[in-house]
């Protein structure tokens, strides 16, 4: 069984992978070629994604049962112990600026008696 995920990809990309998937979602591959038309399927699948995004999932001999890939990803597959996991990268929150010293006015009322 192998998956393929688009996000953002050229149409004409699509069109070609359903030649030897079928796409169950706007974007969502799946099927069951060999492990040679895989390779070449996801060759073509990075030359071709542009700006987007791709993810191919499939099956294979190890602890988990199947395996990963991605292209362009934020998100990466890390080796974890024989155990594939995925990496995100750490976010960087609007609200971690140095915040301001002093009183909140909510505090500062109610200090002052001013309510």
């Amino acid at each position: 069984m192998t998956v393929i995920v688009l996000t953002n990809c050229p149409a004409g990309l699509r069109g070609f992978l359903t030649r030897w998937l079928l796409e169950i979602s706007p974007g969502v591959f799946i099927g069951g070629p060999s492990a040679r038309i895989r390779e070449a399927l996801w060759t073509e699948v990075k030359q071709y994604a542009g700006n987007g995004r791709a993810l191919l999932a499939y099956n294979t001999n190890n602890e988990q049962g199947y395996t990963f890939e991605t292209h362009d990803h934020k998100w990466h597959p890390t080796n974890h112990e024989g155990l594939t996991l995925i990496r995100r990268p750490k976010e960087q929150s609007a609200t971690s600026a140095i915040p301001q010293r002093g009183w909140s006015k909510a505090s500062k009322r109610r200090r002052f008696g001013n309510r």
